[in-house]
């Protein structure tokens, strides 16, 4: 059987893929810890959960409008009121089955053939392969370990060409977890200011927050660029409600009715229920919110610190998300008996083969001398996998 050409332009996502792997080694009896899955280990907060259950039992169990249902839209819009400082009509919301369905249908809208999307590398594993399925290029920017995985102005402004037609600005990042100031997201909005390119503010980790400086996006940072910048986000990361699959994005009329064309012929609206959810999530009681990222901060830094007392090992501190980005370069060209380490892959194959601790290739992200590791596990899953990784790599000779 042929299948489409589309398919053979990309690869399956590599987080999915090593925790389906995950799940097929415990079902075998192994002990695997997994630093692979990006999704928060914390419950759905019960007031969520109530607010679903209430929606079922009313028999809100039915077709909603394809783009969300007002209720929802005004709540992405006062979230982003509050948070935010910017001011978006229901027209100009789109409620999706997650951020990454968010992602595809604005790249579907888009980006044709020919099209550039340039993507600060290390980047989220998805963002290549879903311009690609929508016929663009993806033009990667390779971002500096000592400026703390930012792409510069300067960078930008040489990435550019006649056929650039938007960037992607993840701040805080996946998987470095980066986090631009408002400085910087002005001075890469100075590069964009006379230029016919749009803008794609991924904010997903918007929440999960640990810098000194505020976190801000490039709409808020430059009203001017307003009109070419769509903000995307979502409920999973914040909220603890990766399953309940609801993203959003709030951006220009045009766009945003043309996302609604687009998804009327993929999936309809999103559920139903999970919308009622969301709203609770957005409107409801955030202190729930505070409590998780305090545990993560404390997570983020003791794994740093271990990760540092590793020899060879060099860790940079996020300023957001639940990943560590640790530079592992260093490691390279060692060996265990007759296993010789020469990349991001052969070390996360050889850590699950001796540790049974998996976590994500750095390739994956577009940085072979790193692996990711999430950190949105217990803090007693933590100390034994840097325990495991630890003792593995003492392991490694040359």
């Amino acid at each position: 059987m042929k299948l489409s050409s589309r398919v053979a332009k990309i690869k399956p996502s590599e987080t999915l893929a090593i925790s389906a792997k995950v799940n097929a080694l415990r079902a075998q009896g192994r002990d695997i810890i997994d630093f692979a899955a990006g999704e928060p280990d914390f419950d759905t907060p019960v007031h969520i959960k109530r607010a679903a259950i209430k929606a079922i039992e009313a028999g809100f169990t039915k077709y909603t409008p394809v783009s969300g249902t007002n209720e929802l839209k005004d709540a992405v819009a006062e979230k982003l009121r509050r948070d935010n400082d910017l001011e978006y009509k229901r027209s100009q919301i789109v409620v999706s089955c997650g951020a990454k369905h968010t992602l595809y249908n604005l790249a579907q809208v888009l980006f044709d053939h020919g099209d550039e999307v340039i993507i600060p590398a290390p980047y989220w594993v998805s963002y290549p392969d879903i311009v690609a399925l929508a016929g663009g290029h993806s033009v990667i920017v390779d971002t500096q370990e000592k400026d703390g995985f930012k792409m510069k102005p300067e960078q930008l402004k040489s990435a550019i060409t006649k056929h650039t037609k938007a960037v992607i600005i993840n701040s805080p990042s996946n998987p470095a977890g980066a986090a631009y100031t408002p400085e910087e997201l002005k001075a890469i909005a100075a590069v964009l200011l006379d230029k016919d390119i749009l803008i794609i503010s991924d904010d997903i980790y918007e929440k999960i927050y640990y810098a000194e400086f505020p976190f801000t996006n490039i709409a808020a940072c430059e009203p001017k660029l307003k009109d070419r910048i769509i903000v995307v986000n979502g409920i999973s990361k914040t909220y603890a409600m990766t399953g309940w699959r609801i993203g959003y994005a709030a951006g220009p009329e045009e766009i945003a009715a043309a996302m609604n064309k687009i998804q009327s012929q993929n999936t309809s609206n999103p559920t139903s229920i999970a919308q009622k959810a969301a709203v609770e999530a957005l409107c409801g009681d955030q202190k729930i919110v505070d409590k998780m990222v305090s545990e993560f901060r404390k997570r983020k830094d003791y794994i740093v610190h271990a990760l540092e007392q590793i020899p060879r090992v060099k860790c940079f501190s996020p300023e957001g998300a639940f990943y560590v980005f640790p530079n592992v370069s260093e490691i390279y060209g060692r060996s265990y008996k007759d296993r010789k380490i020469i990349s991001s892959t052969e070390l996360i194959d050889y850590l699950l083969d001796e540790a049974n601790v998996a976590a994500v290739p750095g390739v994956a992200f577009g940085s072979d001398d790193h692996i990711r590791l999430s950190y949105a596990t217990s803090m007693k899953n933590i100390e034994e996998g840097i325990k495991r990784i630890k003792d593995a790599v003492s392991k490694l000779e040359g």
